[in-house]
């Protein structure tokens, strides 16, 4: 038998080319494509956010151009307008692929979303015309309490006093904060308060809409349907308010191309709050607006020239902790701030003299902020001739003269 199979194996011919396998050959993953840091999202919403509010206030207040509903009709015509052409061009606005829009839908939900939507920007907008930047966002950090109330009334949400007991701290904050307005102006204020009365509204119905999951909409997707619905109405109101004691030299003096990159601006805010929730968490979104709030009053003081007082500071301070306390919650609050001072510690140790550094660029910004926050009120004429040396005038524009 071993003669046999040594025999049959002789005459069996050897091949000396290599046989595939029959398992399909596994393909090598393509390499990612390099992805940007998270900071620059989160760069890049804090810059749209504050630019479109200092962009707002330098064209109503600073050059003169007094139609806020105009600009906030321009706004929504520009945004339906570039929200049509992403939804053809690009992948951006896919989401509206998966929302059941029908036309009951629309006019039960859409319309008056919108509505309020609209009513929210003419009211903010025409707060800049009478308020501060800095005293706007203040002012702001009671959105959270004007949202739980609303969705009380509104029956989405049952009345929880715990709840109201989390954002007291918010409301006593900005009570604090309005007593120490220097240049509080009663009808600003009551803009604003509208506003964010308007706002919250708003933002509880948006939440009633999105309970269903067929109903689920990123910001982008949702500009894609009330951008449209906020142009016609806010361009109705303006044509029995604004329209008629406006001409075409109010539009010449400031320019189309200014025109143009403010509503561009305001645009690319919503486009950035896509990316940002995309890429980050909530936290970051909840921080981010808090240090947002923060450089929007410092560059208010440092633009404009507006004056804070000490009893604003201290105000803001309490509003902006309830904030955080009310979005985030006490036991969260704790382990964040441990984890920072733990990263801090380990920061110091590896690199002890980047974090003098750093330690040193915070003390000598706050105190930059502080006294030019202060010193329009108690050094009036040297602060002039600062602004004067640095090239800017009392209404906070550039001199064209050497």
């Amino acid at each position: 038998m071993a003669e046999e199979k040594e025999r049959r194996s002789g005459e069996s011919p050897r091949t000396t080319e290599p046989v595939l396998p029959s398992v399909n050959a596994i393909e090598k993953p393509e390499p990612q494509q390099p992805s940007l840091h998270p900071a620059f999202y989160v760069v890049a919403w804090i810059s749209f956010s504050g630019g479109v509010i200092l962009f707002n206030k330098y064209l109503l207040d600073t050059m003169g151009f007094r139609f806020p509903i105009v600009l906030t009709t321009w706004h929504m015509a520009f945004a339906t307008i570039m929200t049509q052409i992403l939804s053809r061009t690009t992948t951006l606005i896919d989401g509206r692929k998966t929302v059941k829009m029908t036309g009951k839908v629309y006019l039960r939900a859409i319309l008056p979303i919108g509505f309020f939507f609209s009513l929210s920007l003419i009211c903010g907008n025409q707060a800049y015309l009478y308020l501060s930047v800095a005293f706007i966002q203040m002012l702001k950090a009671c959105m959270p309490v004007a949202v739980l109330v609303t969705s009380w009334v509104l029956a989405v949400a049952p009345v929880d006093f715990k709840q109201l007991g989390k954002v007291i701290f918010i409301v006593i904050g900005v009570i604090i904060a309005s007593f120490g307005e220097i240049r509080f102006d009663l009808t600003g204020f009551l803009w604003q308060a509208g506003g964010i009365s308007f706002e919250a509204t708003r933002l509880v119905m948006v939440q009633r809409l999105l309970s269903s999951a067929e109903f689920k909409m990123d910001p982008l997707t949702s500009l894609y349907y009330f951008a449209p619905v906020c142009a016609v109405m806010n361009g109705v109101v303006s044509l029995f308010t604004e329209i008629p004691r406006m001409s075409m030299q109010n539009i010449y003096d400031i320019g189309f191309p200014i025109l143009i990159a403010n509503a561009m601006v305001a645009f690319l805010l919503n486009v950035s709050v896509v990316f940002l929730i995309g890429k980050t968490s909530s936290l970051v979104l909840t921080l981010c607006g808090v240090l947002k709030d923060i450089l929007l009053v410092a560059a208010s003081m440092l633009i404009w020239g507006t004056p804070v007082s000490a009893t604003q500071f201290f105000g803001y301070g309490i509003a902006l902790g309830g904030l955080m306390y009310y979005k985030l919650g006490a036991d969260q609050v704790k382990q964040y701030f441990g984890q920072a001072g733990r990263s801090w510690q380990e920061f110091g140790q590896n690199k002890p003299v980047m974090r003098k550094v750093v330690v040193f660029g915070l003390v000598l910004f706050v105190m930059f902020v502080l006294l030019g926050g202060l010193a329009p009120t108690y050094a009036p004429q040297q602060t002039g001739k600062l602004r004067d040396y640095m090239g800017f005038n009392a209404g906070g524009v550039v001199n064209s003269r050497p």
